[in-house]
């Protein structure tokens, strides 16, 4: 199977000037055909991505688990082995899972500075790529990441925004698209955590025998070890993450970009702070507002990590705010409320409820697969990761500058130097995003 990828590839680089589809030269031989993975990352939404691969009618087999606890490293590997009946190989550095020929595929499920240069060093190893979402953590990332892919048209790279492969959510869209709302000037995206209890301020100590904390770190700058800023803590620190914003804002954004077929906005305009938790608990902000400003409507992304209902009695959602009506959709499903016209004394449409066909996650990782074995098209490829990306980080980027800052589409910049500054990371001397 190597020599007949390699072949395959090769080939690829040859005919890609005609336009070829990406993945289509480099899918298996038959759809029966069995494709290997592993999982870098194997904590959290990593390790539910790698259940939906392993899930019988797949037809997967784990063949690594690579993380630099050693200690989740040794419970996920225990996992599989009770799952599967067989112990994948287990690493400590990701660059050697990229040297297994073996591994037909990738999972990339570590904290979102990771992200690019793990995808583009898995291209480039010949692997096919699940990311997780965001896709990038700077808008100059988004860009190699979609430069990487182009670069590499015999490979498949799936980006985590499951909700790409969830039909309720293009149902709901397409209802936005069909004027049933009347026009819609104001589009409202939110998150509220609802956490019970405000993080605690903890003091920085030597990191556990057990992580190997320079590889953790990688690209981002050398700082102390802190519980706080590891694991699931780390969206809530700049140098790793972008808080809810990158978090779920990927997530809802996305939809709340392509029901109104949006581009990037003309302006992004910042609110929020940190109000919840005590100085030096967190780095992002608990109560975030971004007002992103278009020619014919305002999209409005609002978050709270303290507890709190969100619009509409949502705890999470999108609101497509039209002048006969509103739609409402979340992950279980949507609903459309008709407002009243006084000519007619009465609602301009029906109501309606409608429920979720399932998350989608089983069916992304499925789409992923039938890609690789048989050619297609990905529910979310890197453009798509890559517009929501940029999007969320511009809310950040403004929240962060405080002030308004104004996107430039034609120069591909911001007419602030500030937000410039921004657009770039500054990584670790050890560690540089490759070159496309």
């Amino acid at each position: 199977m190597t020599d007949r990828r390699e072949f395959i590839k090769q080939s690829a680089i040859a005919t890609a000037a005609v336009g070829v589809a990406p993945g289509l030269l480099n899918a298996c031989a038959s759809p029966a055909e069995q494709v290997n993975v592993a999982l870098i990352g194997c904590r959290s939404m990593g390790f539910n991505n790698l259940k939906s691969f392993l899930r019988k009618e797949n037809n997967v087999t784990c063949v690594a688990l690579c993380d630099v606890d050693s200690r989740v490293l040794e419970e996920k590997a225990a996992e599989v082995e009770k799952m599967t009946g067989k112990r994948p190989l287990t690493y400590a550095d990701f660059r050697d899972v990229l040297d297994n020929k073996d591994v037909h595929a990738v999972i990339i499920g570590t904290p979102d500075h990771w992200h690019a240069l793990m995808m583009m060093m898995a291209l480039d190893a010949g692997k096919h790529v699940y990311v997780e979402k965001p896709m990038g953590h700077s808008i100059e990332e988004c860009n190699a990441m979609v430069a990487a892919q182009a670069k590499h048209p015999e490979l498949y790279c799936q980006v985590g925004m499951w909700q790409r492969s969830s039909k309720h959510w293009f149902e709901a869209s397409e209802i936005v698209k069909s004027g049933m709302l009347g026009e819609v000037h104001l589009v409202k995206a939110w998150i509220y955590k609802g956490y019970d209890t405000a993080y605690p301020v903890i003091e920085d100590s030597a990191a556990p025998d057990y992580v190997d904390y320079d590889m953790w770190l990688g690209p981002a700058p050398n700082r102390p070890f802190n519980m706080n800023r590891f694991h699931y803590n780390f969206r809530w620190w700049w140098d790793y993450a972008g808080g809810a914003m990158t978090d779920w804002g990927v997530h809802l954004l996305d939809f709340a970009l392509y029901a109104m077929d949006a581009g990037m906005p003309e302006s992004i305009s910042p609110g929020g702070g940190i109000f919840y938790h005590k100085p030096g608990a967190i780095e992002t902000p608990d109560i975030q507002q971004a007002i992103y400003q278009y020619p014919k409507h305002t999209m409005i992304w609002e978050c709270g990590l303290n507890p709190g209902i969100g619009p509409y009695q949502k705890g999470h959602g999108i609101a497509f705010v039209g002048q006969k009506g509103t739609l409402v959709v979340t992950r279980s499903g949507y609903e459309i409320l008709p407002d009243h016209s006084l000519e007619l004394k009465g609602p301009f449409f029906e109501a309606k409820a409608q429920k979720n066909y399932g998350d989608g996650l089983d069916e992304h990782v499925q789409n992923l697969l039938s890609c690789i074995r048989k050619g297609g098209t990905l529910n979310a490829p890197v453009e798509v990761g890559a517009k929501t990306a940029i999007v969320s980080e511009m809310g950040n980027m403004a929240y962060r500058v405080g002030q308004r800052i104004h996107w430039n589409n034609a120069s591909q910049s911001f007419n602030e130097a500030a937000a410039n500054d921004l657009m770039k990371l500054n990584y670790n001397k050890n560690w540089q995003l490759p070159k496309v």
